[in-house]
């Protein structure tokens, strides 16, 4: 186990995991060591030619009322909302250094969160926020699963230009001030094949887990289905799936379930 009390703040200790493809840097920020608010730094840190490389950048800091707390930037180092994959593999991280054992209560930013994870380190079930309010943009839906997306059904997904198309909704006159992560999905009959533009990455990425949430959760309304539902979902990355009740009302007993896994860790220069 790392002991937090040798790191070398110019040279923190850090490890890349990844869940379905999405990919981050994780510190152990227990002991306040890691200097998080120069933009530029974390951003460095997540270019995939000059720095580690990731998604997104995350530190694990002490909570007096939780486990840990999950403090979240996006890969352009501005600190950004909740990212459900980085919630899960934060918690393969906090087992990994022994702070968790099968379950766990953290707070990130959209409030508290409760998961459990195997015994084998690998697999998380993320509980994430209620959901109520959907609205409608065309034939979209948008809706916060503790980030803004946009979700839109279609076809052809495999072959669509997912980067033109999401990047042009994201910077269009409604959402380009505070942006939005733009979700395709595609009905395959037995599950759902999802890609998403990431705001703040500003680039496609291989999943997105509160986008993988927001599809599940509109199509389910879009179909009027109701009570405990399961929904399997396909993303460049591999695979996920999403739990949840839904009332007619409202979604509540929300999980994104799917792989956490450790890829390697080092030293920053």
């Amino acid at each position: 186990m790392l002991n937090i009390q040798s790191i070398d703040p110019l040279k923190p200790h850090f490890y890349k995991y990844q869940g379905a493809g999405n990919d981050f840097v994780l510190i152990d920020n227990r002991s306040q060591t890691f200097e998080y608010k120069d933009n530029n730094i974390v951003h460095q840190l997540c270019d995939r030619r000059f720095g580690v490389g990731g998604d997104g950048l995350m530190l694990l800091q002490n909570h007096p009322e939780y486990d840990f707390e999950m403090l979240y930037f996006n890969a352009d180092g501005n600190l950004g909302s909740m990212c459900g994959n980085g919630g899960r593999c934060i918690v393969a991280f906090a087992k990994h250094l022994g702070i968790i054992d099968n379950e766990t209560n953290f707070l990130a930013v959209d409030g508290p969160h409760y998961a459990k994870i195997t015994a084998e380190g690998n697999w998380v079930d993320l509980q994430m926020i209620n959901v109520r309010d959907i609205s409608i943009d065309g034939s979209a839906y948008v809706l916060n699963t503790g980030s803004p997306h946009y979700v839109e059904q279609v076809t052809g997904l495999k072959e669509m230009d997912v980067y033109e198309k999401g990047k042009a909704i994201r910077n269009n006159v409604t959402y380009k001030a505070n942006g939005i992560n733009v979700n395709f999905a595609e009905d395959k009959g037995d599950h759902l094949f999802v890609r998403t533009f990431e705001r703040g990455v500003e680039d496609e990425t291989f999943a997105c887990g509160t986008g993988v949430t927001a599809v599940a959760l509109a199509i389910a309304k879009h179909n009027g289905k109701t009570g405990k539902q399961v929904t399997e979902i396909e993303v460049l990355g591999g695979n996920l799936r999403v739990s949840f009740n839904y009332d007619g009302q409202e979604f509540t007993d929300v999980f994104l379930c799917g792989p956490a896994e450790l890829v390697f860790e080092g030293n920053i220069k």
